[in-house]
């Protein structure tokens, strides 16, 4: 990994700061253990019948959530595609809160409306959550040329997966990005299979990052594998973009060690490939750099997957306990201004001919 993209574009130097605290590290292993059973939770509550809908599952992924969403400020705009659980843990929303969406609660992120594609938090600058493949890369461009256009020193984080760079959003918000010097990072998740199919059989340029040349956009590719790697490239990119030279491009290769959904019968690759990935395992590959660089004792490590699990128990209790959205709020929030005072009944209708 670490190739860096081709053309004109001039590439961004090392970001200051990437030499890590060994407490940020051991934060970096904490979220990355908590994505990983929150997500295996949430499986089994699918499986229960307690989740509905689809459900993606960002299990293998959790680098580089936890690596690239570590580079962003507070005031910074999050962006991200329909697996989103593990980028909104890492954006620090509350697990009980995601938990409570995924079953469809009160109590949710989205009241429980949104449900797993649809995660989102004003507070935490986190606006979504899009099911579209890429329908988020415009609004990503619009709201980084906003920050540009009002002064404000935010930088828009635009997270996506390599199946999106084959549609013609994702080419239209690299040009308009490129145009405007909007300050965006594109990050996109690579783990080599879009749905069922290969990236090799889908897209003619199967390394993602040298698409990002169409608009001379400075790119690389990295290990999504290695959380330090995603967290120093993601350091060089928000740098980049902040300081007004326009969009950055990165490319993180990676893999689900799950299917593209729960229901997925995963027909198109193979076991042994599966299991080959499995020992590039980011958590582990992480505990070791932890243990053998760091000199972290192997029991701190395996307090912190206790705390965690302590931390699930009242996380999935949290989202049974929870209430259901109340009937009466069946017809809120489909508008932002709401057609009439309809709950049900027939005045609504009438009042809809009338006018």
């Amino acid at each position: 990994m670490g190739n860096r993209g081709k053309g004109n574009a001039p590439k961004a130097t090392t970001a200051p700061g990437v030499e890590l605290h060994v407490s940020t590290k051991l934060s970096f292993y904490r979220q990355m253990v908590l994505i990983r059973r929150f997500e295996e939770m949430a499986r089994i509550a699918y499986q229960q019948g307690k989740i509905a809908g689809f459900l993606h599952l960002y299990i293998g992924e959790e680098a580089v959530a936890v690596g690239a969403i570590a580079a962003l400020r507070p005031e910074d705009h999050l962006l991200t595609h329909y697996r989103d659980h593990g980028h909104a843990i890492a954006r620090g929303l509350d697990p009980r809160v995601l938990m409570a969406e995924l079953f469809g609660k009160v109590t949710g992120c989205s009241r429980g409306r949104g449900g797993s594609m649809h995660f989102a938090s004003r507070e935490h600058n986190f606006w979504g959550g899009h099911a579209i493949v890429g329908g988020h890369l415009p609004m990503a461009v619009g709201l980084a040329f906003a920050a540009k256009y009002l002064g404000e020193p935010r930088v828009t984080m635009a997270i996506f997966g390599d199946a999106a760079t084959d549609i013609g959003e994702f080419y239209e918000s690299l040009n308009m990005a490129a145009l405007w010097k909007a300050p965006v990072v594109f990050l996109c998740e690579n783990n080599l299979y879009g749905m069922g199919v290969a990236i090799e059989k889908a897209s003619a340029v199967a390394e993602i990052y040298k698409k990002a040349c169409m608009a001379n956009i400075p790119a690389e590719r990295i290990d999504g594998m290695d959380v330090l790697a995603v967290h120093e490239a993601a350091l060089r990119a928000v740098e980049w973009a902040r300081s007004g030279n326009g969009p950055y491009f990165l490319e993180a290769v990676c893999y689900r060690f799950q299917g593209h959904s729960v229901a997925d019968p995963e027909l198109y690759r193979t076991k042994e490939e599966i299991e080959k990935w499995k020992q590039r395992d980011p958590i582990q590959r992480f505990r070791r750099h932890l243990v053998e660089v760091e000199g972290i004792p192997e029991a701190q490590l395996d307090a912190i997957h206790e705390d965690v699990e302590r931390e699930m128990e009242e996380v999935m209790r949290f989202a049974e306990e929870s209430p259901d959205p109340p009937l009466e709020e069946l017809y809120d929030f489909i508008y932002a201004n709401p057609v009439g005072a309809w709950r049900g009944d027939e005045r609504f209708l009438q009042e809809w001919e009338r006018t």
